[in-house]
């Protein structure tokens, strides 16, 4: 089992880090509701709202790639970003150790 640290950028700027497992098939969704982070994700997590949106501030490149859906969804957002992804599409892996990700929870209902 390999956890992860996963590095949550607050609305006060400060960084709160949390551990995750890899060996879970969990998603960056996932954990964050699990850690009682302010995640709405309407849809359950099937890309269809944007609701559990995240800008990736440092390990943007060791995500996978981004998908036709996921992208689509993203663009129906105001305040998109070169980095923006959806948390419930980054399924997590060691990959992902030391990620900083900053939530947004807009989307559309």
């Amino acid at each position: 089992m390999i956890d992860i640290k996963i590095n949550i950028q607050n609305p006060d700027n400060t960084i709160t880090t949390i551990e995750a497992p890899t060996d879970m098939g969990l998603s960056l969704m996932e954990i964050l509701k699990g850690n009682d982070y302010d995640v709405l994700a309407t849809c359950g997590g099937m890309a269809l709202c944007a609701t559990c949106h995240v800008e990736v501030l440092k390990g943007f490149e060791n995500l996978n790639e981004i998908s036709d859906d996921e992208y689509a969804m993203l663009d129906t957002l105001p305040n998109i970003t070169p980095t923006s992804r959806l948390s419930c599409q980054l399924k997590l892996v060691p990959e992902m150790d030391n990620i900083t990700v900053k939530i947004w929870g807009d989307g559309v209902v």
